[in-house]
């Protein structure tokens, strides 16, 4: 039913050890296959320096770049204030909040790999983005 209010963007946090590989690739699809219309953030529950330069260049190769973006460390703020949560293999390190949508994506940890193996982990996160898109968009 159409109450005439906007409706509020949904908002999702990636989730991973390092935020420089996995959780960065998925915020940096998520941001340009959206289009705008979802509220993208990522975090790393012990954040590396600098994002993986293998991811970079991946991304790159697919037309999104992600240079300049930088690991950020995981804060209970983030969680909060976020309607779906992705895990990537940071296990129980992210706080759990009620009436939040949890999932938790087995991919390969891409560090320390080179832009061969990054590749078709890049590939199954634009997938596994693309199906978040849908399952978030609005049932007209």
């Amino acid at each position: 039913m159409n109450t005439g209010a906007p409706a509020k963007k949904p908002s999702v946090l990636f989730v991973c050890v390092h935020n420089a590989g996995r959780s960065q690739m998925a915020a940096a699809y998520l941001t340009a296959l959206s289009g705008g219309a979802i509220e993208v953030r990522s975090a790393g529950s012990q954040p590396a320096d600098h994002v993986n330069p293998a991811a970079v260049a991946a991304m790159a190769e697919a037309g999104i770049d992600m240079s300049a973006e930088i690991p950020k460390v995981l804060t209970t703020e983030a969680v909060q204030e976020s309607d779906v949560v992705i895990t990537m293999g940071c296990g129980d390190t992210c706080p759990f909040f009620p009436g939040k949508r949890y999932e938790d994506w087995i991919l390969e940890d891409p560090a320390g790999q080179g832009l061969d193996a990054v590749r078709p982990i890049r590939d199954e996160i634009r997938s596994r983005v693309e199906e978040l898109i849908a399952s978030l968009r609005p049932i007209a």
